[in-house]
């Protein structure tokens, strides 16, 4: 195969995987924020979530700005045990907000840190999977049960919100934009993922050289500078601009690999529960590269 059929392919797999709206034409996706959404409050003083936009900016996982500069990350079950009210008070809102906003029924009970939503199918948790991740917020899911974070620091107006917005967003163009015949269906794929922090603490001699390990290949294979993530799970990449980095995002994502982006700075997971996973990202992200460079002659 020419390096001119690979692309090709690869483009076509980047179309395949986006909503409908954004097929064959990535250079038309602005990177610009639209600015944030205000919150608006009854008077009661309680916000109403369901009114406080009327459009999104562009999906991330399509090209457009993630909802935040930098990765809110998962929660761990010891920091919602030390201020259990708080947790509780953050929980609630956090699942009135999503009932306000999205149409997908919250299940009852959910791991601590966690709120879990119930999607139709394993492959709609995973595609939602994917395009919150881009967002900068933490994701995963079980089946076909979406989980986002919670946790008692979590601010009305910061984090917490945070998780709505992307939620939302993520929900309006997967449900909105795409016809009933092209939704995500079956059996979701396996998602090369960061690991959460018990499982980097259950075995951390082996995380340390995977990451350094994962390091080391990208820089050799790309010439791209690499460091570890100040998010733990993660590593970076430093791409030429901005405009790199996001074409990149999309490529990576094609490879059923978790991905985002902080400006022109791309973020692999360092998934250690998967022999292969390691060898894939790294194959992944030398491929965007060099296909990225092939482009853009």
């Amino acid at each position: 195969m020419t390096p001119e059929e690979e692309l090709k392919q690869l483009e076509a797999r980047i179309n395949a995987l986006l909503p409908p709206r954004y097929v064959g034409c990535f250079e038309a996706v602005s990177p610009a924020s639209m600015g944030s959404a205000k919150l608006r409050y009854d008077s009661a003083g309680k916000i109403v979530w369901g009114e406080i936009w009327t459009t999104f900016c562009h999906l991330a996982l399509a090209g457009g700005p993630p909802h935040r500069g930098k990765l809110l990350g998962p929660v761990t079950a010891e920091e919602t045990q030390r201020e259990p009210e708080q947790y509780a008070a953050v929980v609630a809102e956090l699942q009135r907000a999503l009932g306000a906003c999205v149409d997908l029924p919250l299940i009852a009970a959910a791991p601590p840190g966690w709120i879990g939503l119930q999607c139709d199918s394993a492959a709609t948790a995973a595609w939602l999977v994917r395009a919150i991740v881009a967002e900068n917020v933490i994701a995963r899911h079980e089946g076909a049960v979406l989980f986002v974070p919670a946790g008692p620091h979590f601010r009305l107006e910061k984090e917490l919100k945070n998780v709505v917005v992307a939620v939302a967003k993520t929900c309006h163009y997967l449900f909105d934009h795409v016809e009933p015949e092209q939704m995500p269906s079956g059996a979701a794929p396996y998602l090369i993922r960061p690991p959460l922090p018990h499982e980097i603490a259950a075995d951390r001699e082996r995380y340390d050289a995977e990451s350094a390990s994962l390091c080391e290949k990208i820089q050799a294979s790309t010439g791209l500078k690499t460091w570890l993530g100040e998010s733990p799970g993660w590593v970076g990449i430093e791409c030429r601009d901005e405009e790199s980095a996001v074409w990149m995002l999309r490529a990576v994502a094609t490879e059923d690999i978790l991905v985002r982006r902080e400006d022109s700075a791309l973020y692999v997971p360092v998934d250690i529960s998967d022999d292969n996973a390691l060898a894939k990202t790294a194959s992944a992200v030398e491929t965007a590269h060099r296909l990225s460079q092939l482009r853009s002659n």
